[in-house]
């Protein structure tokens, strides 16, 4: 078995367990909340993904002209 391989049955490993987990935490959090898994997950992905996506990058460029203005003073 070469390394590679090795590799590669490692990351199937990590992301199967990685998927796993996810599902499960996922199907919890519906239960605990009196929702469905379709909920939860339009959630996580219709919802606060896309609102993460917009909100941190704008965030990281403030705090980087913020840093700017007192790297200048």
């Amino acid at each position: 078995m070469s390394k590679i391989d090795s590799l590669i049955d490692w990351m199937i490993y990590v992301g199967g367990n990685l998927y796993i987990y996810c599902t499960d935490f996922t199907i919890n959090l519906a239960n605990l909340t009196g929702t469905s898994y379709y909920e939860v997950n339009f959630f996580f992905f219709c919802v606060l993904f896309p609102f993460l996506l917009v909100v941190l990058p704008v965030t990281a460029i403030i705090l980087r002209f913020r840093l700017k203005q007192l790297a200048s003073n």
